[in-house]
């Protein structure tokens, strides 16, 4: 069934996910720890934050023909010492760690100013810090006064809710193919937000630290999949909540300026969700079905009693009725009896043993994605 363009992403449905319960693809207005803490507990998939950096602007900073640059020097980046902003890091992410379910993850974006007082926090908190990932800027602004390298990334910090936490979503195939069938890195060059993409307001930016949509995408498609919750406790101008829309994704934003709120509310309204075609993505091996070769032998799709190969026909195995082979040497599982006939430490049976088929052989694989298949 294709969604309608603007129709919102249906639910996950997962187990402990009360969906009614939520206030699903909506901005909270106020302040983020009450709004986090007025949340059903372990409720959402996954969290972005992109905190207030406590940039610690004293000066104006201007261009060398003596124009103004217009940094972060908004009421809400302005902290009266480092205690306080740690103060308020603590809160937001113990509320953040309630909200978040057992096999959530959250992502933290920040930059030299903040991210390793955040760290701290994160793992005084007892999260479990997966991967810290470093944002490249292909275009990062230049250091207009010479007196120090050009800040040319930020840092993103991925983690777990703890230690012994473990089924999160990491959709690794999905960011091997996106990144040409080679390994996705934890080095991510994407450019800053600019051109068409810089929201206005009044003729000036909407947002000073407006992210772009590219590291969103990024984020959530390794990280989330189509009717999950993403929770943005910082919500802007809505850079989560418009890609999360587009991806079939659901979001809560919260969010305490009006004026960011407003921008953020038309951004969404004309964000068009893809159909669930164009959803799909290369999922991992581990998130497809589990199926045992017992099952294979007992639909029918091997009888008991055939041989089975390998590709090249040097070793040769019976089925059982109960799934397992039997050969010279050894009985056991597709795997067992696989790596016992070569004298290897481990085999994948799957891969390793074919049936014939009309005088040539076909890999026992094929059987198991039909199951796979008609379990989907």
């Amino acid at each position: 069934m294709v969604q309608a363009k603007n129709a919102a992403p249906k639910g996950s449905g997962q187990k402990g996910c009360n969906l009614d319960a939520l206030p699903l693809n909506k901005i909270l207005q106020g302040d983020c720890i009450d709004a986090m803490n007025a949340l059903p507990e372990k409720s959402v998939d996954v969290i972005f934050a992109d905190p207030p950096y406590n940039m610690q602007l004293n000066d104006t900073l201007k261009r060398p023909d003596n124009s103004k640059v217009n940094g972060v020097d908004d009421a809400w980046d302005k902290f009266s010492s480092f205690s306080a902003y740690d103060e308020f890091t603590y809160r937001w992410l113990q509320a953040a760690k309630r909200v978040l379910k057992d096999t959530g993850t959250i992502w933290v974006i920040g930059s030299y100013h903040n991210i390793f007082r955040v760290g701290t926090a994160l793992q005084n908190l007892e999260y479990w810090v997966l991967n810290d990932v470093v944002w490249r800027k292909s275009n990062p602004m230049p250091n207009f006064r010479g007196t120090r390298f050009t800040n040319a990334h930020e840092t993103l910090i991925w983690a777990a809710k703890s230690a012994d936490k473990g089924g999160y979503t990491f959709n690794y195939n999905a960011m091997k193919a996106m990144n040409d069938d080679t390994q996705m890195r934890s080095d991510w060059t994407l450019p800053i937000c600019s051109g068409k993409e810089r929201l206005k307001s009044g003729g000036k930016k909407a947002h000073a630290t407006q992210k772009p949509e590219s590291l969103l995408y990024r984020v959530l498609m390794s990280s989330t999949k189509p009717g999950d919750v993403v929770l943005d406790p910082f919500f802007g101008t809505g850079t989560t909540g418009a890609v999360a829309k587009k991806l079939g994704r659901n979001f809560i934003g919260i969010e305490r300026e009006t004026d960011y709120i407003k921008v953020a509310r038309k951004r969404i309204a004309e964000t068009e969700v893809l159909d669930e075609e164009a959803q799909g993505f290369t999922e991992s091996k581990r998130a497809a079905p589990r199926v045992a070769f017992g099952s294979i032998v007992e639909r029918g799709m091997i009888e008991p009693g055939t041989t089975l190969y390998d590709s090249k026909r040097k070793f040769a195995a019976r089925v059982r009725t109960d799934g397992t082979l039997i050969a010279d040497t050894v009985k056991g599982s597709i795997h067992q009896v696989g790596a016992g006939v070569q004298g290897a430490p481990a085999c994948n049976g799957w891969t390793f043993w074919h049936v014939e088929n009309k005088g040539e052989l076909q890999s026992i694989d094929v059987f198991r994605q039909q199951v796979r298949e008609e379990l989907h």
